[in-house]
């Protein structure tokens, strides 16, 4: 399975989420974090990335005569390559956005499940704007958006730190005039 198939599924995908930012979880903490999600289905995804090569084992301990793992994301393997994404039909990419939309409305419900969820407090948003923009002003538009993302990436979990979810989504609602 390639890492296009293997990402376009929002278990999976949410499971990803969970591992970005350098961070070490067993297959009982993903649990946690996906309380939506039965523990067999959990489990089910983790191998199947593991194998895919998405996720590795990065610990193994003993616990009570069975061996928990903490695994750790391929960063580098857990994106779709720009040729794999070209090569995509018009009703691939509409199964993807699907899992994306389908992944992004998972993980707002569990937030806003969580009994201390606040959305000014947390700067919850979720806006669109129509804005017109020519070919030059789309490619400013993204090297400013890259531009201030990139550095947070690296960023690294303390405790005054929460993790956010940020799914930037852009394309052209009209034919060109």
């Amino acid at each position: 399975m390639d890492s296009l198939e293997l990402l376009a599924h929002p278990v999976r995908l949410r499971i990803v989420h969970a591992l970005r930012g350098g961070r070490l979880l067993t297959t009982a903490q993903l649990c946690e974090r996906l309380p939506d999600t039965s523990k067999a289905t959990v489990y089910r995804h983790v191998e199947m990335l593991t194998a895919g090569g998405i996720l590795e084992v990065a610990e193994e301990e003993r616990v009570r005569g069975a061996v928990q793992r903490r695994y750790r994301l391929h960063q580098e393997r857990a994106t779709v390559d720009p040729a794999a994404a070209q090569s995509l039909t018009p009703d691939d990419h509409r199964r993807v956005f699907a899992t994306a939309m389908a992944t992004l409305l998972a993980e707002f419900n569990a937030y806003l499940d969580r009994p201390a969820a606040d959305l000014t407090r947390d700067a919850v948003g979720y806006r669109q704007h129509a804005i017109w923009l020519s070919d030059d002003e789309v490619l400013e538009l993204i090297e400013g958006m890259r531009s201030a993302i990139l550095p947070k990436l690296a960023n690294e979990s303390t405790p005054n730190r929460t993790r956010y979810l940020l799914s930037p989504i852009l394309f052209p609602v009209e034919d060109q005039p």
